[in-house]
């Protein structure tokens, strides 16, 4: 018995040892397996039941001010491929081929890069990636080809502000316009996540949902100030002017001159920026802000503004125009070479005469003269939200002599981009305020919550208010009854100055032989501005003044817009009253002096450069011109020969004049109309 009982301790006893054994080497393998290939394993593991995937948020929207969007983001499917696993690329490249609309050699050359990871075609159609996921189904090509989620840019309105709005290429980065200037606040963000995947790599369990609505915390919206339905109406009005003027551009910004808020700009040529590669960087361009040309006569309203704020000048100081001025052995003539006779300033600025503003000019000096177009923003970047903004360019005081000072005053040899000259133009409508323009509203976070948000932000006082109100009655008598008027719309009061200047040489120096910009800049209703407007027409085909071809582009969005607003037409203005005091017994028939510098007579003046007033005004009916022959000239060359002789020119057709309804030698009065059929 006691054998037995021995027996069975020792089995007991081998046994105990025998499990403590197992035990110790378990814990030793456990340890060996979680200390030593912990790691290793680990990623085995993940390898085997998972996949490393890059997200990547949708790019932050783009809107105008009233919510309605510009510019969005999708999220597609591109495709790549894993050359190491292909195993017959020529059929690979030929059943893809069709399917994504790629050459089969260009598949084949991503093929034989070779690795691990090669882009085949990025951001598919849907349709695209319909078609390649049933082929890798259907031919088992789980191994060589894939798909990773993208953002793709969509922009539905097309043309509408795209050279505002820019374009996206590929890693999500913006390349022109607010894409380009905001990209670092609403460029997506590419965050690294792992999926449970099954064996043919597709997400399983919660995996599938893990990230999904995921916005990224970079990715803003970006509310911009332009208004879509004003935008419109902008850019079918230049569309129009393209059509009947055939430019090689026009250019377009209206704004609010109270806040500085950029309510639509626009250029022509433009693009689709859906398929921007279809087009040159030309068409990119914004030549709101990246175009400097000389303003011509609309820059005049700052010389004026300077002479009645200093004094020199009064609206119904009487000047006796001599027709044309010598400075510098330079001569400045209007338009016709003709005197006007006994004048007002308030008919110079009207009639928008080189003589009278030369004569300004010379008597405010360069300083001032240049001190007062630094106030008004010209040299300088406005500092809008916008890439690719040029400064100008202006004289240094000291190194102006009188013709220069003289040509400045009547708007050449300086060189302004159009919203430099619409910011001016807007500090005039405000009260003699200047405002720093902007075209971004706000900007908001992914979550909502606003990121920061755009105030009126004041940079200078240009002239007193009440020098001001003097200027804009002038301005306002330019549109009414001047040469203006073509801006004007029934019921509401406008005020602005037009514009022609000839284009200086692209290369070389002097002007170019029929090459001009005309312009209209102006605001309106003038009892409590809403819009100040710019038009350019760069180049026009026939007729090439700003009053006859910019005037009316303006007064149609002036009429558009004001109904859009919901504007109340103005009040009928009562007997007119007079723009200042009363003229002196002084002012009675005296001619502004010149300095004793300026030749008065053209004897032994060497073929002195002129520069003709760019406004006719066609009033005389006194006036008789004899009407020149118009046959076989070009529309260029027939427009310069009614210029020179005061006859305004109605085409139709291109090519070369074919006929005319008024025949040559034919006495008719000053402004007549003149119409000629063009024919290749």
């Amino acid at each position: 018995m006691s054998n037995n009982r021995v027996k069975v301790q020792q089995r007991i006893g081998f046994l105990v040892i025998f499990m403590l054994a197992g035990i110790v080497i378990i814990i030793l393998r456990y340890g060996w397996l979680q200390l030593v290939q912990g790691s290793e394993l680990a990623e085995r593991m993940r390898r085997q039941v998972g996949q490393d995937y890059q997200v990547q948020s949708p790019r932050g929207a783009i809107l105008d001010r009233n919510g309605r969007e510009l510019a969005i983001s999708t999220m597609t499917k591109s495709l790549y491929v894993d050359p190491y696993n292909v195993k017959y690329p020529e059929q690979l490249a030929q059943e893809l081929a069709p399917l994504i609309r790629k050459d089969e050699e260009e598949i084949l050359e991503d093929i034989n890069i070779g690795g691990g990871f090669v882009w085949i075609k990025r951001r598919l159609d849907q349709s695209e990636y319909e078609a390649v996921r049933a082929l890798i189904r259907e031919k088992g090509y789980e191994e060589c080809l894939g798909f990773r989620d993208e953002a793709k840019r969509y922009y539905p309105n097309d043309v509408l502000a795209a050279n505002i709005i820019g374009f996206v290429g590929t890693e999500d980065r913006g390349l022109d316009g607010i894409e380009n200037a905001l990209d670092k606040y609403i460029k997506g963000e590419v965050t690294e996540t792992y999926m449970y995947t099954d064996m043919r790599e597709r997400p399983i369990l919660d995996s599938i949902f893990e990230r999904h609505g995921y916005q990224g915390d970079r990715c803003k919206t970006i509310q911009l100030t332009i208004d879509s339905a004003i935008q419109f109406i902008v850019e079918q009005e230049l569309d129009r002017a393209m059509a009947e003027n055939d430019p090689i551009g026009v250019t377009c910004i209206a704004m609010n001159p109270k806040t500085g808020e950029i309510l639509a700009m626009a250029s022509r040529p433009s693009y689709n920026p859906n398929r921007f590669w279809d087009y040159t960087p030309n068409d990119w361009k914004n030549r709101a802000v990246s175009f400097i040309y000389e303003p011509g006569s609309t820059f005049k309203t700052i010389t004026a503004g300077a002479a009645l704020q200093e004094g020199i000048v009064s609206p119904n100081q009487i000047f006796v125009d001599p027709g044309y001025v010598m400075v510098s052995g330079m001569r400045i003539q209007n338009w016709n070479g003709a005197s006007f006779g006994t004048v007002t300033f308030a008919d110079v600025v009207k009639q928008s005469l080189n003589t009278g503003f030369a004569m300004v000019g010379l008597q405010l000096g360069a300083e001032k003269l240049v001190r007062y177009a630094r106030l008004f923003g010209f040299g300088e970047q406005t500092g809008i939200e916008l890439p690719g903004e040029e400064i100008g360019i202006l004289y240094t005081p000291d190194e102006m002599v009188d013709s220069d000072i003289a040509t400045m005053a009547i708007g050449q040899s300086i060189a302004v981009t159009p919203l430099q000259l619409i910011t001016a133009m807007s500090a005039v409508a405000n009260n003699g305020i200047l405002l720093k323009p902007h075209i971004v509203k706000m900007i908001k976070n992914a979550n909502g919550s606003t990121f920061s948000e755009t105030h009126v932000e004041e940079v200078r006082k240009t002239i007193d208010a009440a020098t001001d109100k003097t200027l804009v009655g002038l301005l306002e008598q330019v549109v009414a009854s001047g040469g203006g008027k073509k801006a004007s719309v029934r019921g509401y009061r406008v005020a602005g100055k037009t514009g022609t200047a000839q284009k200086i040489n692209e290369y070389g120096t002097g002007y170019s032989e029929g090459k001009y910009i005309a312009s209209f800049c102006g605001f309106g209703p003038v009892e409590n501005p809403k819009i100040a407007l710019l038009v350019i027409i760069d180049e026009p085909a026939g007729n090439f003044y700003g009053g006859q071809i910019a005037a009316p582009v303006a007064g149609r969005i002036f009429s558009q817009v004001f109904r859009y607003m919901r504007i109340e037409p103005s009040d009928s203005p009562e007997e007119e009253e007079e723009l200042s005091e009363d003229v002196g017994e002084g002012d009675a028939a005296v001619m502004l002096s010149l300095p004793k510098q300026i030749p008065q007579e053209i004897e032994d003046i060497p073929e002195p450069e002129e520069i003709y007033n760019d406004e006719p005004e066609f009033g005389d009916a006194d006036d008789k011109v004899i009407v020149p022959d118009f046959y076989r000239k070009s529309i260029r060359e027939a427009a310069r020969l009614a210029n020179n002789v005061g006859l305004i020119l109605e085409t139709t057709g291109s090519g070369f004049a074919l006929e005319q309804n008024i025949d040559a030698g034919v006495s008719v009065k000053r402004g007549t109309v003149i119409k000629i059929k063009f024919s290749p």
